[in-house]
């Protein structure tokens, strides 16, 4: 029992395993349709980036291996080329249109894998769009009217092995391109056109005259045949074998005629038809050589343009580049005034502050001086204010000296009658008074606001 019911289990597990295997499978199958490429990333893909299958399918791990795909429809461009350079630099415009896809070569194909994988339709447009514009202009760069207008198959070979190229450097293809119609500016090709049109009619006129003498040679020779034969005939006939070469002198003679008549119209005709040639041949000349040289003054015009707009870009850049130089020295010279002003102003600053501190530092001297006067004069401010006031004595009794001894008395004339005064002669009174009229010490002192000590004497009171 115990057996059989391993043997249960170990076929439950092995069909339960084929069952999650082919669900797997069933599940994780990715096909390519015709119309898409499959593509997968992740792990696992022999060292690519990215595997790109068309036409088939594979299976996509679970966990390590993504996948997407690519459309291959394609895409149709119109690419609207305006005011391109020629070789002969002759500004054409180039209408066309160009039908693109992404490419199912797997080399080419990696490359969109690569870089278009997950863009929308619109931005992978935009990209070829920018790629063929730029190529389309190259190419016609390199080729002048006549090649472009002429042998448009060569010129669209050109175009589309440029293009191509380019193309598959992002995973895309060129499946056709159509150029509509070639135009340009001054004209040149439509000259060209009225000058091959009017080579062709002539030619034709040529080509009619040529066929109008010839059937008028031939309806000559004709009729002149068959007169002959009649002429034969009729000499043949029952009228007589002279009268026969009589009709037959006639009929040669009016064929003859009739021959040199034709003769004379088809030359006539002819003339004619080498006339109007001639006429039309020279009209035919003088528009081409109108043309041409309308074609050399719109070039020389161009090339006059194009020279005159890089002498006014150089001219451009030269004032730019002063214009720079101008700024870049204003800005220094600002910069450098601005420091200059910087600086002043640091040193006036830090003289102030120098000044300040130093005048502060003089008062707080002096208050302090004057805190310890004070305390010694036992804290009567009134005896410290007197104690200085004591120490300037000196220096005003020296001014008063000072004021004296500048004074230049050339002569002094005292008039001394003697009228009997008791107090002295008067010269002495006159010598006393000089002396009173100084300021007294003590009279000074109260100006000040001072009262000198009593040590110093008193004012006398008369």
């Amino acid at each position: 029992m115990l057996m059989a019911a391993v043997v249960s289990l170990i076929f439950v597990g092995f069909f339960g395993l084929i069952g999650l295997t082919v669900m797997l499978y069933a599940t994780r199958y990715k096909i390519a349709p015709a119309d898409q490429i499959l593509v997968i990333s992740g792990s696992y893909l022999g060292g690519k980036t990215a595997l790109t299958i068309h036409g088939g399918g594979k299976l996509v791990l679970p966990l390590v291996q993504e996948y997407q795909y690519l459309d291959l429809t394609p895409m149709t461009i119109s690419i609207d080329l305006k005011h391109a350079l020629s070789l002969q630099n002759i500004r054409i415009n180039v209408p066309s249109t160009f039908t693109i896809a992404i490419s199912k070569d797997p080399s080419i194909t990696q490359n969109a894998a690569e870089r278009l994988l997950g863009q929308p339709r619109n931005q992978i447009e935009s990209m070829a769009s920018e790629i063929i514009f730029g190529q389309l202009r190259l190419t016609v760069a390199t080729l002048t009217i006549e090649q472009i207008n002429q042998d448009r198959e060569a010129f669209l070979s050109r175009v589309s092995l440029n293009v191509d190229n380019e193309l598959h450097k992002i995973g895309l293809y060129l499946v056709n391109v159509n150029v509509t119609d070639i135009t340009d500016e001054s004209n040149y090709i439509e000259n060209i056109g009225r000058e091959a049109a009017a080579k062709a009619n002539n030619q034709a006129a040529i080509d009619v005259a040529n066929h109008d003498r010839s059937g008028a040679i031939g309806v000559a020779a004709a009729q002149r045949e068959k007169d002959i034969e009649v002429a034969r005939n009729v000499a043949a006939s029952a009228k007589g074998q002279k009268q026969a070469e009589s009709d037959k002198r006639v009929y040669v003679q009016e064929q003859e005629a009739l021959a040199v008549q034709g003769e004379n119209v088809s030359r006539a005709n002819i003339a004619d038809y080498n006339a109007e040639l001639a006429e039309k041949e020279a009209e035919a000349k003088r528009r081409s050589e109108v043309a041409r040289r309308q074609a050399q003054v719109e070039i020389e015009k161009a090339q006059y343009e194009v020279e005159s707009q890089r002498l006014k870009a150089e001219e451009i850049a030269r004032e730019e580049i002063t214009k720079a130089q101008i700024e870049i020295a204003a800005d220094a010279e600002a910069e450098r005034q601005r420091r200059i002003a910087d600086g002043e102003a640091a040193a006036t600053l830090a003289r102030y502050n120098a000044e300040a501190e130093g005048q502060k530092a003089v008062l707080e001297a002096k208050a302090a001086g004057y805190k310890s006067l004070v305390q010694s004069a036992g804290g009567d401010a009134k005896a410290a204010a007197t104690l200085l006031m004591v120490e300037k004595i000196e220096a005003i009794v020296a001014k008063q000296v000072e004021a004296i001894s500048n004074l230049q008395i050339d002569k002094i004339t005292v008039w001394d009658s003697g009228n009997g005064s008791t107090d002295g002669s008067s010269t002495a009174n006159f010598v006393s008074s000089l002396v009173k009229s100084l300021p007294p010490i003590h009279d000074v002192a109260n100006m000040a606001g001072v009262e000198l000590p009593e040590y110093l004497g008193d004012l006398k009171q008369e």
